[in-house]
């Protein structure tokens, strides 16, 4: 039992860390080109990524299924049922609130310190630069919260991974099994754990997020 925890704990850290972790490299960049430049269809594309925070992931998990299913134009990978579909679905899904998040961050800076490092001679890159540093709590609480998306996530893990036993199961998947077979005692340990990670991650967050303002 105690093993079996452990696989399924170090599991799901593991694939909504390295989630997090791409979807990252992709939407903080994002978000900081939607949020400091000025262009047509701005608006439009960040109300688009604040709709699609609420994405049903069934219907998320249900269109990579059909893309991945070895019938599906993505068969070839043979990805469904792996680990590897799970991150893809889980970085896929929470691409949406890290770019929103960091949108929200960058937006929430007084616009007079852009101005003010302008006046002040600073190219627009290194005024965007200026304006970074002062959300620098906003963008690694959006990684944050994007981690714990990842990890909480169901619909996508369930229907991508399969939850198979000692290779796709995260917690998620395995409270989700267990309660249906009446384990309570076990689902409920891994409810524990699964609050206790949460803590954690954010405690952690934000004492680094603390030092780097520094």
């Amino acid at each position: 039992m105690y093993w079996e925890i452990l696989d399924i704990v170090s599991r799901s850290v593991y694939v909504a860390g390295l989630a997090t972790i791409a979807a990252s490299a992709w939407s903080i960049p994002l978000g900081l080109i939607i949020a400091l430049r000025r262009f047509r269809g701005r608006y439009v594309l960040t109300s688009m990524f604040n709709s699609l925070i609420g994405f049903p992931t069934v219907l998320e998990g249900l269109i990579l299924y059909l893309l991945l299913t070895r019938s599906g134009p993505l068969g070839w990978l043979n990805l469904l049922y792996t680990v590897n579909a799970i991150i893809i679905g889980q970085a896929l899904l929470i691409t949406p609130l890290i770019v929103s998040f960091v949108v929200g961050a960058v937006e929430g800076v007084d616009p007079r310190i852009r101005d003010a490092a302008l006046t002040l001679g600073l190219s627009e890159w290194r005024a965007s630069i200026v304006v970074v540093s002062h959300c620098l709590r906003g963008i690694v609480a959006s990684v944050m919260a994007g981690f714990n998306r990842a990890i909480g996530e169901l619909g996508v893990a369930l229907m991508l991974g399969g939850d198979i036993r000692f290779k796709t199961r995260v917690i998620t998947t395995a409270i989700a099994f267990e309660t249906g077979l009446g384990n309570w005692g076990f689902a409920l340990v891994l409810g524990f754990i699964f609050l206790l990670i949460i803590a954690l991650i954010t405690l952690l967050t934000f004492t680094t997020a603390r030092r780097v303002v520094s």
